[in-house]
């Protein structure tokens, strides 16, 4: 009986800390989806949802709310990380596929310390301002991390895809539940999807994979089958594709959402187009593409956001002099021994993926930001700041980047959560941010963040500890 009545009372706690009811007061509010300021604002959130977003010269200040003055500051929606994968950690480990490395840390170790460190993810996801993230792709037991997200009071909302339907297979990451699936025949991709929807997937991804042995045509009957049997269940699909003809061949067959920029040429009017009559969602990963090759050279630039608030233990690892030269993976004695050559690799993608970005974001395109998190060297949560700055390069202005973190990443986030999500309006979710400088003016003001709030909930920056 005892229990019952401390289970009694501690969600009476919780539901009247959800309840409560708060005024912003004086704020600037930044709605990035139009791009309109609100000075001398009022925000009122009543429990988990924003009630009101006035002028102070218009409404005043409601009373029985706990009043937040905001003078001086910017209150934006929380940001949102539309590529993240919680089954990898950021270290050099985590990809055994790319760089095996089991001789110094074996794969299922790495698993387990992932798994172990859930709440620390969700907490530097917080710290960040990023209030919502979409998983892309992983094992099945994504589908048990967004039911912990969920009940988890300092975790970003979390939408996520279950195993990536692909045209090639990653044994080194199988240990019985791989977050990688070989399909072969459009009959298995079609059993495939059914076995995911019985989880109730927020997507299901492709991993589109083109190389000499798979050319782009020879899975397409398989992308169509996947897309086709996924729409029948009433879920979007999301593609891998970073080749040009890739990506033109998902559209043409249905996809809903490319989550990586084309790197390999620069995009055409005719794939423009097509991506505008679509409705496309584009995710450009921007930050991804240098990661790995910077880490194996030892190159690594982390920004002081980074350095701050990512995971040490992970930004340790990354360290490839650490590692005995008689374990390192070829793949890393390459570009150790020639690190300028791997830095120019980089340049050449960015010579390409850069002014693609800008090309789409002016031709109207959905842009969602996003990092691919989780990858060697992408640091879970202020890997979205390395992001803002290469989007800067491409040309962005720091209210399209805001649009991409916000009220786009919302419409990639889907389902009637992300109806609600990314704007500072009537009925949406009080998942806000309060800065301490004009992110409009400088993209780089965007992590300079005072206070989160998360479903109505303030949590001063400092006081998240991860």
């Amino acid at each position: 009986m005892n229990r019952i009545a401390a289970f009694l009372f501690a969600f009476l706690v919780v539901s009247s800390a959800l309840a409560e009811k708060i005024s912003l007061v004086g704020g600037t509010v930044i709605n990035p989806a139009d791009g309109k300021l609100v000075e001398n604002a009022v925000v009122v959130m009543n429990g988990d949802k924003i009630e009101s977003v006035a002028s102070r010269n218009q409404s005043g200040v409601p009373g029985g709310s706990r009043r937040i003055e905001c003078d001086k500051k910017f209150v934006l929606p929380g940001y949102i990380d539309t590529h993240v994968h919680f089954f990898q950690s950021g270290d050099l480990f985590t990809r055994p596929d790319a760089a095996d490395l089991n001789s110094v840390r074996a794969y299922k170790d790495e698993v387990a310390w992932v798994k172990s460190h859930l709440n620390d993810v969700f907490a530097r996801y917080l710290r960040c301002g990023i209030t919502s993230v979409v998983d892309v792709g992983g094992p099945f037991w994504n589908f048990e991390v967004r039911k912990t997200a969920h009940a988890t009071a300092k975790a970003p909302r979390v939408a996520v895809a279950g195993p990536l339907i692909s045209s090639v297979s990653r044994k080194t990451l199988d240990l019985g539940d791989p977050p990688i699936v070989q399909i072969d025949t459009p009959d298995q991709a079609r059993e495939f999807v059914r076995k995911l929807a019985a989880e109730n997937p927020d997507l299901v991804k492709i991993w589109y994979i083109v190389d000499p042995d798979h050319p782009v045509d020879s899975f397409r009957p398989i992308v169509r089958a996947t897309i086709e049997e996924s729409h029948a269940h009433k879920v979007r699909v999301a593609v891998h594709a970073t080749e040009l003809e890739t990506a033109r061949a998902a559209v043409e067959e249905g996809a809903d959402i490319l989550v990586h920029s084309v790197i390999d040429k620069p995009v055409d009017d005719a794939f423009v187009k097509l991506l505008k009559n679509r409705h496309i969602i584009l995710c450009p990963t921007l930050v991804v593409f240098e990661r790995y090759g910077r880490t194996f050279a030892n190159k690594l630039n982390l920004t002081p956001e980074e350095t701050a608030w990512g995971n040490p233990e992970v930004i340790a690892s990354l360290d490839v002099t650490k590692i005995p030269p008689d374990k390192l993976p070829e793949r890393i004695k390459a570009a150790l021994a020639k690190p300028d050559e791997t830095l120019d690799r980089i340049k050449k993608t960015y010579d390409v993926a850069l002014p693609n970005l800008k090309t789409l974001e002016d031709a109207g395109i959905t842009i969602a930001a996003g990092t691919d998190a989780g990858n060697i060297g992408t640091i879970h949560g202020p890997a979205l700041f390395r992001e803002f700055q290469l989007m800067k390069e491409a040309g962005l202005t720091p209210m399209q980047i805001l649009q991409c973190a916000t009220s786009n990443a919302a419409q990639l986030f889907g389902g009637e959560t992300g109806a609600h999500l990314g704007k500072i309006e009537k009925g949406y979710y009080a998942d806000l941010l309060i800065l301490n400088s004009n992110p409009a003016d400088e993209i780089a003001y965007a992590s300079d963040i005072q206070s989160m709030i998360k479903n109505g909930v303030v949590y001063p920056a400092d006081s998240i500890r991860p």
